[in-house]
């Protein structure tokens, strides 16, 4: 899988260690083109999956070949990659992570000298490299250092940004999941800072996943269980393996939800801040329209999906924050990549300065039922089948009053009686249906709907 995500296979047959050097050999070109050429120095880290040490390596040695000094910081957060940019300076930085892919995969992210992910234009000149083979060669060979300390450093810059003391005066009890991913250490130090007692659940960076590692209710019940019968804790907060994304499980351990981590963090800035402008992307849940509103002159831009995209959203609009619905907080005062320390910390902010439960503040936000559904490529015909699928949803809802349609990414229809998304993964080798409205039924059937329209229904 190639996209404005970076690169992603599966260890061993499509992404192996000669995969990952060319990969990197191929950004590395890119970065040496012209008036990209800012410097020499290279962040590389990895979320821990066993086979990320051997891909790390060759990531590296792929880029020292071009003559980069590369520093390696371990095992980290994808967003500490992003800090660590530019605390050092650096030109740019390399995550090897597949996110919440299960664990036989493994990829990389690329992450330019703003600590954003790579404008869409970008990382398709850097996949065309690496598909023609078009790299360079450097005279000397480059250098290479490790950073133990790129943690703390992360967690030093969230705790700059949020206040401490009101935190700290709360003494919240909270469970954290770390799925033994790379935000484990970093997480555990962040809500020490924070006063916080701490239950902590797979905490060691081993990235031997102890559950399907994407934050979602299905795969959270050691975390709703020991929240449930603690019967103490504040909040539960589950990351994902690169710790970029953060779900919610409330103080009843209930499972709020990875649409709800947008949301409530957005709607903590904008009570501190003042109305401001938010970005996020089509695929997510209108409730953050919902905060905006509540926040006169701010609004909600809509952007394609794809953490540069929304990045590109909030920079135009020179906006607060952002982030996607899938639990990624995107705080630019802590970086341009999707947080969960971030998102963690201003949750605990918010609960401190409402002085009421989670499943109180969440309940304040309007809601909407959505349904997300995903189905193999391979099983309606490959990727041939993707055009000829949107026109036709395109051309059915189009006949329908008032209906509304995006072409920026897919095909999104908005319509009186809720919206619905249809798209392919950037990810995996899957098309998502994706439809909110204001009851479960309506969104069922407008998920229904369009995969008939589509010509994707059983």
């Amino acid at each position: 899988m190639l996209s404005v995500s970076g690169a992603r296979g599966l260890v061993g047959r499509s992404m192996t260690p000669a995969v990952a050097q060319r990969f990197a050999g191929a950004f590395g070109a890119h970065l040496l083109e012209g008036s990209r050429a800012r410097g020499r120095t290279v962040v590389v880290g990895r979320d821990g999956r066993g086979s990320g040490a051997q891909l790390a390596a060759a990531v590296m040695s792929g880029l020292e070949a071009l003559g980069f000094d590369v520093v390696d910081v371990g095992i980290v957060a994808t967003p500490t990659v992003g800090v660590m940019i530019g605390h050092l300076g650096a030109v740019a930085g390399v995550v090897v992570t597949a996110s919440h892919n299960p664990i036989e995969w493994n990829g990389l992210k690329t992450l330019n000298h703003d600590g954003l992910a790579l404008p869409a234009e970008e990382a398709a000149r850097v996949i065309d490299r690496f598909r023609s083979g078009d790299t360079l060669r450097s005279a000397t060979n480059g250098s290479r250092r490790e950073v133990g300390d790129a943690d703390e450093i992360h967690v030093a810059r969230v705790l700059d940004n949020v206040d401490v003391a009101a935190i700290r005066a709360r003494g919240f009890a909270v469970a954290i999941d770390s799925v033994n991913g790379g935000g484990a250490r970093s997480g555990a130090l962040l809500l020490d800072a924070l006063g916080c007692r701490v239950t902590h659940l797979n905490a060691q960076r081993t990235g031997t996943f102890a559950h399907t590692p994407e934050p979602l209710a299905a795969n959270l019940t050691q975390l709703t269980d020991a929240v449930r019968h603690a019967g103490s804790i504040a909040v539960g907060f589950a990351q994902d393996p690169d710790a970029d994304r953060l779900a919610l499980v409330d103080e009843r351990g209930v499972f709020v939800g990875e649409e709800y981590t947008l949301v409530l963090g957005a709607l903590r800035l904008l009570q501190r801040d003042g109305a401001s402008v938010l970005a996020t992307n089509l695929s997510t849940s209108r409730m953050i329209d919902e905060v905006a509103a509540r926040f006169p002159g701010s609004h909600v831009v809509r952007t394609a999906v794809g953490e540069a995209n929304v990045v590109a959203g909030i920079r135009a609009a020179n906006g607060i924050a952002g982030g996607e619905g899938n639990g990624g907080l995107i705080w630019p005062r802590v970086c341009w990549v999707r947080d969960s320390l971030s998102a963690m910390a201003l949750v605990l902010e918010l609960l401190a300065a409402e002085g009421k439960p989670l499943s109180a503040i969440a309940s304040e936000v309007p809601a909407f039922s959505m349904v997300k559904r995903k189905l193999e490529l391979a099983s309606i015909g490959g990727h041939a089948a993707i055009a000829p699928s949107l026109e036709r949803v395109r051309a059915h809802f189009a006949a329908q009053a008032g209906a509304r349609i995006d072409p920026c990414d897919g095909v999104r229809i908005d319509l009186d009686r809720g919206w619905v998304h249809l798209r392919a993964s950037n990810t995996e080798p899957i098309i998502r249906v994706i439809a909110e409205a204001s009851t479960l039924e309506a969104a069922v059937a407008l998920c229904d709907e369009c995969e008939r329209a589509a010509g994707l229904a059983a």
